[in-house]
């Protein structure tokens, strides 16, 4: 569902990276009732979450009181996976070895007997994959999320999908759905999860009892679905990031 409570308001901590030990931002939420921390998987860094009116000051004192258990959030994070040749990406669940190809006959980007296939090397090779990637979650999740929503008789007005840091799907007052593009790296049933979840909230913008029972209408299973999804969050976000060095 979309979150309309966030003021936007962001900013580098700057000189705190040494003691975190990573990069820090802070956001001011108007939904926020107590100042909280998020890892943020993909940027391997930490966003400080202020509520409304609470000064700076005591956000910096509860980061530093917290730099243990930052530490250890961070060392728990799976090792970035980047689009390079011989790295093994799931497509959709399945795992997929990138191939470089030097058929020049071949398509820019192929996937087929277990590999992707693709011409190029370097940020070329990584770029290729990821647009690759990125349309095919898109042709999946837009087909998928029209399908559903013929289902209960709605129609959706546009369907995008897009790097999303914090939630892999919205909805908006307009009927607008959004999802996550790493979702291509999940099974079809989390897909099917997602798009359900996403698609109820054209009829109940609400997480209330309603709105799970139709999610469960739509997708039976979704309970699987969505506890795979909060257990391997770190992995879906680690494909295609820069190799750790050093």
């Amino acid at each position: 569902m979309q979150n309309a409570g966030e003021m936007g308001v962001r900013g580098m901590l700057q000189g705190w990276e040494e003691g975190v030990g990573a990069p820090v931002t802070i956001r001011v939420s108007r939904r926020a009732r107590r100042i909280a921390l998020r890892v943020m998987t993909a940027e391997r860094g930490v966003e400080l979450i202020l509520p409304r009116g609470v000064p700076k000051r005591l956000g910096l004192g509860f980061l530093a009181a917290k730099r243990d258990w930052i530490a250890a959030r961070l060392n728990a994070l799976p090792q970035p996976v980047p689009f390079v040749e011989g790295a093994t990406l799931p497509v959709f669940g399945v795992p997929h070895r990138i191939r470089c190809e030097h058929d020049p006959a071949a398509p820019k980007v192929a996937i087929a007997g277990g590999e992707i296939r693709v011409h190029g090397e370097g940020a070329d090779l990584a770029g290729a994959v990821r647009d690759h990637l990125m349309a095919l979650a898109r042709a999946e999740l837009v087909r998928r999320a029209r399908i559903c929503a013929a289902r209960i008789g709605r129609q959706v007005a546009r369907i995008g999908v897009r790097e999303m840091r914090s939630r892999w799907g919205s909805c908006s007052s307009a009927g607008n759905l959004s999802f996550c593009w790493r979702l291509v790296f999940a099974p079809h049933s989390v897909l099917d999860y997602v798009v359900a979840h996403e698609v109820a909230h054209l009829v109940e913008m609400n997480h209330g009892p309603q709105f799970w029972r139709l999610v469960s209408a739509l997708c039976p299973g979704s309970a699987a679905a969505r506890t795979w999804l909060k257990e391997h969050r770190a992995e879906l976000f680690c494909y295609g990031g820069t190799a750790a060095t050093g």
